[in-house]
């Protein structure tokens, strides 16, 4: 028996790693490609191009929250799916998205006379196309999410990377100006549910007869629920600021809100499609996550705390680097939200460990309070400008990490200790290291930006490894055997 249970949790540790792998490997390689193709694009556009596309993404966004990915979820976490389930949440997937694709096209006009943006409705009818793709990408990522298979997603979510780069150089080259940004996500999600599709080996007709489906339903609504606060907290500051501000000053605080949340919203999220099967597998064999967890919160600042803090001491000659000299306002502002993303990594991760072990309600409530908190600092922050949305942050993202962490660590087994002790060495570690890298970088002040980068990023990662070493080898020792021997952390 004793060997029955050892081989289970060594081939759960095996499936686990090896979704890591191709999971996080395929979005490094994704975002390289994507970031190649931005960085010669965002030169090529001008400020207010990506104000504009910003003030469109709050409304597809607003709408977003219905387009039923929170029902698909409802497949990782059953205990069992069968034929007739999987073709009720694709007869679900398809009413909500044609609809919302019809009620976008109906209501543009209003979002363009709220932004005082003619140009907005045009953009959002043309942006309904999305909503189409949105079935074919959703279910079967929940399917193949469900068997920890990530490496046919990853060529999925590959192809659709290529496909994006290609579209916006070509776009952007050929003249399109601002509707670049707009085609470029279309043809994205339709590659990407293409590759999807097949690799779910997605033969199922759509079933609109929902008696039966009461799980789903339930479960799904709970993270709809989530999704709506969720949006109100990420969205309040375009929302509010895109009548105060000018399309100019919009476009810089998006691009620099786009900089700073690189890791948050492009690596986490995919590494969070990984740990909600693993947690939910974990808890239906021991009911028990907490050392699952304590090893994410760990590595997800191991990488978090360095890149954040390194970015706020670079921030000039990095923006200088990649965006180039009609960007450089962006600066303070990439600084500043820069100090409050490592609060933001952190808050984002505990969700998957609440909602895999069947209390979805816990994430409501975090997320009804940090709507709470975040739509407050933006309505405050806004009164000041540019400036005042980023020191909002500030305020903001510490408040939500202590909400989140007070309302879930009773469900996850953990405890306030339990959570310092997993962070404290690599805070440190990444606080010291962007102090040198400061200082340092201010000598430096002469050199070209690129110079600058090219010796202040090696010397911060050499040095941020030395400390953590110093610190705990534990991270370290962990992250070797992920990458190179594809082993999970024992405590994993």
């Amino acid at each position: 028996m004793a060997d029955s249970e050892e081989t289970r949790k060594r081939g759960l540790a095996e499936r686990v790693t090896g979704a890591v792998i191709w999971r996080s490997g395929s979005q490094i390689a994704a975002q390289i490609v994507m970031w190649t193709a931005t960085i010669i694009v965002v030169r090529l556009l001008e400020p207010q191009d990506y104000g504009l596309f910003a003030m469109t993404q709050v409304v597809l966004v607003i709408f977003n929250f219905l387009n039923g990915y929170s029902f698909a979820s409802s497949l990782i976490q059953a205990d069992s799916v069968d034929e007739r389930r999987i073709a009720q949440v694709f007869g679900l997937l398809i009413l909500l998205n044609v609809g919302l694709a019809a009620l976008q096209f109906l209501t543009a006009p209003l979002a363009a006379a709220y932004f005082r943006q003619p140009i907005i409705a045009d953009m959002l009818r043309v942006q309904t196309l999305l909503y189409l793709a949105t079935p074919f990408i959703a279910l079967p990522s929940a399917l193949l999410a469900r068997g920890l298979d990530f490496k046919n997603q990853a060529k999925a979510n590959m192809a659709a990377a290529v496909a994006g780069a290609a579209t916006a150089l070509g776009c952007a080259y050929s003249g399109f100006g601002l509707w670049t940004l707009v085609v470029t996500p279309i043809v994205m999600f339709g590659v990407r549910a293409i590759g999807l599709t097949l690799a779910a080996r997605l033969l199922v007709w759509p079933s609109f007869d929902f008696r039966g489906a009461g799980h789903v339903l339930t479960f799904g609504g709970a993270l709809m629920l989530c999704q709506l606060f969720w949006i109100v907290q990420s969205q309040a500051d375009i929302f509010i600021a895109g009548r105060m501000l000018s399309a100019h000053e919009l476009g810089l605080y998006a691009e620099a809100l786009f900089l700073t949340q690189i890791f948050t919203s492009k690596f986490i999220p995919p590494l969070n499609e990984v740990a909600f099967p693993a947690y939910a597998e974990l808890g239906k064999r021991d009911g028990v996550i907490r050392d699952a967890f304590a090893t994410s919160v760990r590595m997800t600042m191991f990488v978090a705390c360095p890149l954040y803090l390194g970015m706020a001491a670079t921030a000039g000659p990095l923006v200088a680097t990649l965006f180039g000299p009609k960007w450089l306002e962006m600066i303070p502002l990439v600084a500043m939200l820069a100090i409050a993303m490592p609060f933001f990594a952190m808050q984002i991760i505990f969700s998957p460990a609440t909602n895999a072990l069947g209390r979805p309600g816990i994430y409501v409530r975090t997320s009804l309070v940090n709507a709470i908190v975040m739509t407050s600092a933006f309505a405050i922050g806004a009164q000041y400008g540019v400036r005042g949305l980023t020191y909002a942050w500030l305020v903001g993202a510490p408040l939500m990490l202590l909400s989140t962490i007070a309302l879930s660590r009773r469900a996850i087994g953990t405890s306030w200790s339990a959570v310092a002790d997993a962070v404290w060495p690599s805070a440190c570690a990444a606080a010291l290291m962007a102090v040198a890298v400061h200082q340092l970088g201010a000598r430096l002040d002469g050199l070209p930006p690129p110079a600058q980068l090219a010796l202040l990023v090696p010397l911060g990662g050499a040095l941020y490894l030395g400390l953590h070493w110093l610190f705990d080898r534990r991270s370290i020792a962990d992250l070797y055997r992920m990458v190179v021997t594809r082993r999970l952390p024992s405590a994993a």
